[in-house]
């Protein structure tokens, strides 16, 4: 009797590592997650404490202890642990007259790169800073070790932590999009002519599309890298501290070209990051004195190597629910990656950047990319382990030049345990990409976040400034062409 309580209450306690989990927690590519969040009121880390007690700890992942080798059989496993939330939450001591409070973020925000996590407890902290700066009253900073979960669960995760600041008992709104299939003006017999057509075109194109990703993806992990420019990054650039910048730009003015286009946000988004990195790249080969690469431009192989969630995400009504009766909903990383290109070139018309933007992820739609990759990096790491996994993974990355992501978040004001938020900047660093783009959005604003390795791309303010100027462009000629009807 005594046995089966042991194993039964060893498989509440345990739980192995998922093959995802184990890649974000070799030495070679240890990751993290960091959210920025800017508050409108000075910090309290009492009030902080008190709520992560009711609810972050709860969740079993920020509960647990990692341990690689004293797990079942072995093996890498979570542990479940009694956790003392006053050692996650660390309040600096900072001069409240700090001259250049912006610049002090930034500093420290970096540094803190470079502290590694504490494995004798979980792998998660949140730094309270009092200090304001240009868009807060006080800052919060949410370090999330990247073995926890994937970006949309995380995510999710933090929003089911936070309550609308007009209803304090209500989880904060998040967009779905309701996908739509189709004509529904077809009936009867010519309802099912057109599907049968329309299926058939779509098994076509997901086939030829996926084969062609597939062996784009099999030529980068041999020798396909991307075309050498300032942005791409040099060996050992996961070891440098990275600088987070970010910029807030408005939602209704990405909405306002959206509609013009009939495009979707991430198209938009996209079409912005294309049009800022040609202003960058091309004032950087200005200033470097190379017309003959400046020329080239548009020859240039740039692409992102983007992680997709493969797990159906949970929604933050089901996370608030766990935490609050401390039960257990479906967690994990679950992704694969795909290669998605950037087309770079200086245009004289600023709509061109969206218009290929939206052929980029309509074409990309209509692929199992990601499907297949994630199967091929868990054959690699069953077959032959996680060291040869590792290098498939850093050698994608390696080839390719930034990772770049879209995250929609709500649309009203939120609290984050009695403080109210001005913003929120995720971003993660410890991959071997020399810059990650990440957009954020939040109210009736989105937050575009840079990470850059400070010795390859010096001056992140700069680009941040591109893209703020390329959506400004875009804006200005959907309205001067009346793409757009203001309405009265």
């Amino acid at each position: 009797m005594g046995g089966e309580k042991n194993t039964a209450r060893e498989t509440v306690e345990e739980e192995p590592l998922s093959p995802c989990s184990r890649l974000f927690n070799s030495p070679d590519f240890n990751c993290a997650i960091i959210v920025i969040m800017g508050c409108k009121v000075k910090g309290n880390a009492t009030a902080i404490i008190d709520g992560l007690k009711h609810t972050l700890v709860n969740h079993p992942r920020f509960s647990s202890i990692l341990e690689m080798n004293n797990g079942k059989k072995g093996k890498p496993s979570w542990v479940r642990t009694e956790v003392r939330v006053e050692d996650h939450v660390i309040v600096p001591d900072i001069d409240p007259n700090i001259e250049h409070p912006d610049q002090y973020l930034e500093d420290y925000i970096s540094k803190l790169t470079t502290v590694p996590m504490d494995l004798s407890k979980p792998l998660w902290e949140i730094h309270l800073l009092c200090l304001k700066t240009s868009n807060a009253e006080s800052i919060g900073l949410l370090r999330i070790h990247h073995s926890l979960g994937d970006g949309m669960s995380l995510m999710s995760l933090f929003l089911a932590c936070t309550r609308k600041t007009s209803d304090p008992e209500a989880l904060p709104t998040v967009s779905v999009q309701k996908k739509q299939f189709g004509p529904s003006s077809y009936t009867g017999f010519f309802n099912k002519i057109w599907w049968l057509f329309v299926g058939l075109w779509f098994i076509l194109r997901l086939v030829f599309n996926t084969f062609v990703d597939v062996f784009m993806f099999a030529l980068t992990i041999c020798f396909l890298r991307d075309t050498e420019t300032p942005l791409l990054a040099k060996p050992g650039t996961e070891l440098i501290p990275k600088r987070f910048v970010h910029r807030i730009i408005s939602f209704d003015d990405v909405k306002l070209v959206k509609n013009a286009m009939k495009l979707t946000v991430n198209d938009v988004l996209l079409g912005v990051t294309q049009a800022g990195l040609s202003r960058y790249l091309n004032r950087r080969y200005d200033q470097e004195a190379a017309p003959k690469s400046k020329e080239l431009m548009r020859k240039i192989r740039l692409r992102s190597a983007i992680m997709i969630n493969l797990r159906p995400n949970t929604g933050i009504e089901a996370l608030a629910d766990m935490m609050a009766k401390k039960s257990k909903c479906r967690w994990g990383n679950l992704f694969g990656y795909i290669l998605l290109p950037f087309s770079v070139g200086l245009e004289t018309d600023p709509l061109e950047y969206v218009r290929r933007a939206k052929v980029t992820v309509d074409r990309k739609k209509h692929s199992l990319e990601a499907v297949f990759s994630m199967a091929f990096f868990k054959l690699i790491l069953k077959v032959l382990g996680l060291k040869a996994s590792v290098v498939l993974v850093r050698k994608v990355i390696h080839n390719t030049t930034l990772t770049f992501s879209n995250v929609v978040g709500p649309k009203e004001e939120i609290t984050f345990h009695g403080h109210p938020l001005s913003y929120i900047a995720p971003s993660v660093f410890g991959h071997p990409h020399a810059l990650t783009v990440h957009f954020q959005s939040y109210e009736n604003k989105v937050i575009i976040s840079v990470t850059a390795d400070p010795t390859i791309i010096p001056d992140p303010h700069k680009m941040c400034d591109d893209f703020v100027e390329s959506l400004k462009l875009i804006k200005s000629s959907v309205l001067e062409r009346g793409l757009y009807e203001i309405e009265v």
